[in-house]
């Protein structure tokens, strides 16, 4: 429905329900990622060959509810990623900016333990860590990435402006300037050999 200027109009009110176990809906599909859906993205390439010869693994989804990319409208769900490595590096999502490059995030962790990393155009980096009840703000103009560093499954709720767009592109040609890879058993982060500028 438009209003009288040819806007969308405000939604109605509605409540959708999502797991605190699990990250799911019952009523909302998710979008999935699966290994080739990330060739090139890993600083291993072989490892990730080797890996998709064995099966497609499902890295990670993600629950969009279709709102209305609109002014004023908010955009919400939850994000699935799931535990394990290509080689060293762990399982993550493909990142991306918004393509209002001013659009702030902010993603509230229900499960799991990992990373946020953030990386602005000016070459500015961040990382905050997710634990159940650990909310993490990403400012404008900062691409973000979320990576599992545990043993299960890594479950955030995330709000945005509808708007904001999604430009994985850059991500996916340039990387981020850090991966997060496992060293004597821990998180460690380390220059990206694939970034370029």
């Amino acid at each position: 429905m438009k209003d009288n200027y040819g806007a969308a109009s405000a939604l109605a009110p509605f409540a959708v329900y999502f797991s605190l176990h699990n990250g799911r809906s019952d009523t909302r599909a998710s979008l999935r990622r699966h290994l080739s859906n990330m060739k090139g993205m890993y600083a291993d390439d072989h490892a990730l060959s080797l890996m998709l010869e064995q099966e497609d693994v499902l890295l990670y989804e993600f629950h969009e509810l279709g709102i209305p990319e609109s002014p004023g409208n908010l955009a919400f769900g939850t994000s699935i990623v799931y535990p394990g490595k290509i080689g060293e590096e762990y399982f993550m999502t493909k990142g991306h900016f918004h393509t209002i490059l001013d659009t702030a995030e902010v993603y509230y962790c229900i499960g799991g333990k990992g990373l946020m990393l953030m990386e602005n155009p000016e070459g500015e980096w961040e990382v905050q860590e997710f634990t159940p009840g650990r909310a993490v703000y990403v400012p404008g103009r900062y691409a973000h990435r979320s990576i599992n560093t545990g043993t299960e499954p890594l479950i955030t709720f995330y709000v945005f402006r509808a708007d904001a767009g999604h430009d994985y592109g850059s991500i996916e040609t340039r990387g981020f300037r850090k991966i997060a890879v496992e060293r004597d058993g821990k998180p460690a982060l380390v220059d990206n050999p694939k970034w370029h500028a």
